[in-house]
């Protein structure tokens, strides 16, 4: 396998879950990852909100770690990536209206590279509008905008993923096996034990 470059998309309360287990599991199989956010640096954090399904009618949130970035949006180019990745959480309700941010996501999907957002990640793709007769799985608060940009919203499990040519894309965190596995495979990441 040859090791791979990815481009994680953050912002202030991306979901800490959805933040740290993918930037680490990337790192572990051997992938490099470059963690950004819009008008902040490298050495810069962000902080992050644990989400959480406890019985209510939608998740509670709690605040999460501070999680340092390690390069800077401003020199991010989708030529020096191999990949994509938009963690959820409330990041993608104000990222979405960053033109820079749908410029980027755009560049990332005209080039076909793989894309793997979760959660209300899907809200960047509609923004950018990217998933037109695409089946695309979010949280199911993020139905509605799914198919308001013309995606068909994808329901599956919250443990589940669901893949659509360079998109993978899951509802929430529980569904971090299958969503980190579609990605893998999308990048051609091979393990072995």
């Amino acid at each position: 396998m040859s090791a791979k470059k990815i481009l994680m998309l953050v912002g202030d309360y991306a979901e800490d879950y959805e933040t740290m287990v993918p930037f680490q599991t990337l790192l572990a199989v051997g992938h490099s990852v470059d963690a950004v956010c819009p008008d902040k640096k490298a050495g810069d954090t962000v902080a992050t909100a644990i989400h959480d399904f406890e019985g209510d009618q939608t998740y509670s949130e709690k605040r999460g770690h501070n999680f340092a970035l390690n390069a800077d949006f401003a020199k991010a180019r989708v030529e020096d990536y191999d990949a994509l990745l938009i963690p959820g959480g409330r990041a993608p309700e104000y990222l979405r209206l960053n033109e820079d941010v749908i410029r980027l996501v755009r560049d990332f999907n005209e080039a076909d590279k793989p894309i793997a957002a979760v959660c209300h990640g899907a809200q960047i793709l509609a923004a950018a509008d990217i998933i037109k007769d695409r089946r695309v799985s979010a949280y199911p608060a993020c139905a509605p905008e799914v198919r308001l940009a013309g995606g068909t919203y994808a329901e599956i499990a919250i443990d589940d993923a669901c893949i659509d040519g360079n998109l993978v894309t899951a509802p929430a965190w529980p569904a971090h096996p299958k969503w980190l596995a579609g990605f893998l495979t999308l990048l051609g990441t091979e393990i072995t034990h």
